[in-house]
C-alpha cells in the first residue's frame, strides 16, 4: 500500500517584517534543509485558524521574528498501515529538519490502478505478437536472398 502523508512544520524565521516575507524565507530555508536528499517532498504554505474559526495568515510575527506553518507532503511506498506511513514520513523529514516541531496532519491511501497494469500487460503482449509477425516476414526474405 502507498500513502500520501502531510506533515505540518513550525519553521522559525528571523528579521522579517511581513507574513509574506516570512513565508517565502521559511519555504526557502526548508527547501535548503531537505534538498538534495528529500527533493521529492512538496513544500506548501500551511493554514491556521483562530479558536473562533477565523482564517489567519500562516506566519505569526512578533518582534521581527516569525513562526511559519508549512505543510510538507510526501508519498511513502510499500507500507502496511497508515500509522506506519506517518512514522516513516516524520522520521525522514525530522532527520533533515532538526529542532523543528512536526505534526502529522493527514494520511491518504493512494489507490493503485490495476486497470493501468492490465493495459500495460496487454500492450506488451501486442508488441510481442507484432515482433513475432515481423520475424516471420524477415526469415523468408533472408532465405530468398541466400537462394
Amino acid at each position: 500500500m502507498n500513502c500520501r502523508v502531510v506533515v505540518e512544520a513550525a519553521i522559525p524565521v528571523y528579521d522579517v517584517k511581513t507574513p509574506d516575507e516570512a513565508v517565502r524565507i521559511a519555504i526557502s530555508k526548508t527547501g535548503e534543509m531537505l534538498n538534495p536528499d528529500l527533493n521529492y517532498v512538496e513544500i506548501n504554505m500551511g493554514s491556521r485558524t483562530s479558536p473562533s474559526g477565523e482564517e489567519l495568515p500562516p506566519a505569526f510575527i512578533a518582534a521581527d521574528e516569525a513562526l511559519v506553518a508549512l505543510e510538507l507532503e510526501m508519498t511513502v511506498f510499500n507500507v502496511e498501515r497508515e500509522e506506519h506511513a506517518s512514522r516513516i514520513a516524520r522520521k525522514e523529514i525530522g532527520q533533515r529538519l532538526e529542532n523543528i516541531p512536526l505534526a502529522v496532519l493527514d494520511v491518504e491511501i493512494l489507490e493503485e490502478d490495476e486497470d493501468e497494469d492490465d493495459k500495460t500487460d496487454a500492450e506488451a503482449d501486442t508488441d510481442d505478437a507484432d515482433e513475432e509477425d515481423d520475424s516471420d516476414d524477415v526469415l523468408p526474405e533472408f532465405e530468398d536472398l541466400i537462394d
